[in-house]
């Protein structure tokens, strides 16, 4: 309460303080704890010498491997490569703070157009930011925290969450995506290597990406509205229903996590969400197709580890789930293995001998040079369209 501005000299409440208007809606102390606190329900193996040791190895080999095969340089990295999964929280944490607030303002600001409709007096904003900022921020804890237990690397949710991006495998869950497929544990490491070191070297030489997303994020956020009158009507449906009991919280919390009371989309929103759908798949895809081209001529079972990797996003994709929990947002599987697809063709059609990596590459230096939905379909065309040639001559 403290931090929503009551009793601000009682001891009691001190504890709950969200650091004033200046600081952050979503507090990533809040998400952290609530990260750790899932965690804690699950085993966090501590990473050894010769987990270091095997990781640096598979790193070292993807980066050996994947040089000639993208024209982004690798980076320095930190000697500790392995991760345990309480530190992919505690690094991403700010990532994924500073990538959703966008998102819990505009739900604020929604709300605050709505508490202005009640009059001046009811100066209820300064409470609903604090209320809402720990609502959100636990909730997206608690997802973290799940994608804690399943990401095999720093950067297998293929989003730019890093200010210093660098390669990091974390061996408890790269053990745990591995049983049952009968594939040698080196095999396994490289591969997931291969994706960790190509999405690495991708965000830390495209910084726009991030800022790009947010923008999308924020752009949606802004478009949120408040309907009182349709969530009356919904909740006292759902009561008469008895999909809703007012008086338990659970029911209330599930009611809203099922977007029960998600408002309607507008068309500058569906828009964002397309635009982010889009970015998302072309990342998914382009880290796809430069793995399987770096160990297409060396990895035995590489068919067979990028259909159980497809496979696996397909059944369980705890990325997928969290956007769709904050934005609504289906990020199709589909979609991703058409975008690698679409990188695949471009490389083919530019051919290795004419620069294809550079070509290919050299589309990420700005979104506006990206392909839309529309694009996909047709490699070719969209090359032939976009690509100026070097000789001008025939346009004078």
């Amino acid at each position: 309460m403290s931090g929503f501005g009551f009793f601000p000299n009682d001891g009691f409440f001190n504890a709950g303080t969200t650091g004033g208007a200046d600081a952050p809606m979503l507090q990533p102390a809040v998400m952290r704890d609530a990260a750790r606190k899932f965690l804690a329900t699950h085993n966090d193996l501590p990473v050894g010498r010769e987990d270091q040791r095997k990781a640096q190895e598979a790193i070292d080999i993807a980066n050996t491997w994947i040089e000639e095969r993208t024209q982004f340089p690798a980076t320095v990295t930190n000697a500790d490569v392995a991760w345990t999964r309480k530190e992919w929280i505690d690094q991403s944490v700010n990532g994924w703070q500073k990538l959703v607030e966008p998102l819990a303002e505009g739900m604020v600001e929604a709300l605050g157009k709505v508490l202005q409709e009640m009059g001046p007096e009811a100066n209820f904003l300064p409470i609903m930011r604090g209320f809402m900022g720990q609502l959100i921020a636990t909730q997206l804890g608690q997802s973290i925290g799940t994608l804690a237990i399943s990401l095999t690397g720093s950067q297998d949710a293929a989003i730019p969450l890093f200010e210093k991006s660098g390669a990091h495998l974390i061996p408890q869950n790269i053990a745990l995506w591995g049983e049952g497929l009968e594939i040698p544990e080196q095999e396994i490491a490289i591969y997931i290597a291969l994706r960790e070191v190509a999405a690495q070297r991708l965000f830390a030489h495209t910084p726009w990406l991030t800022s790009h997303i947010r923008e999308l994020v924020q752009g949606y956020g802004k478009g949120i509205t408040v309907d009182i009158d349709a969530i009356q009507s919904q909740a006292e449906s759902a009561m008469n229903s008895g999909e809703l009991d007012i008086n338990n919280p659970e029911s209330i919390t599930m009611a809203i996590n099922q977007g029960m009371f998600q408002p309607e989309q507008s068309a500058a929103q569906s828009a964002a969400l397309a635009k982010l759908e889009m970015i998302f798949a072309l990342i998914e895809g382009w880290i796809d197709h430069v793995a399987y081209l770096a160990a297409a001529d060396r990895l035995p079972s590489l068919a067979a580890l990028q259909e159980s990797y497809r496979r696996s996003r397909i059944e369980s994709a705890p990325t997928q789930q969290l956007f769709a929990m904050l934005l609504g947002l289906q990020i199709s599987p589909r979609l991703a293995r058409e975008c690698s697809h679409f990188w695949s063709e471009i490389y083919a059609i530019s051919g290795a001998e004419n620069g294809g990596v550079a070509i290919r590459d050299h589309r990420w230096e700005d979104s506006a040079l990206l392909p839309t939905a529309a694009d996909i379909g047709d490699p070719a065309a969209f090359l032939a369209s976009t690509t100026v040639p070097d000789d001008l001559s025939g346009l004078i």
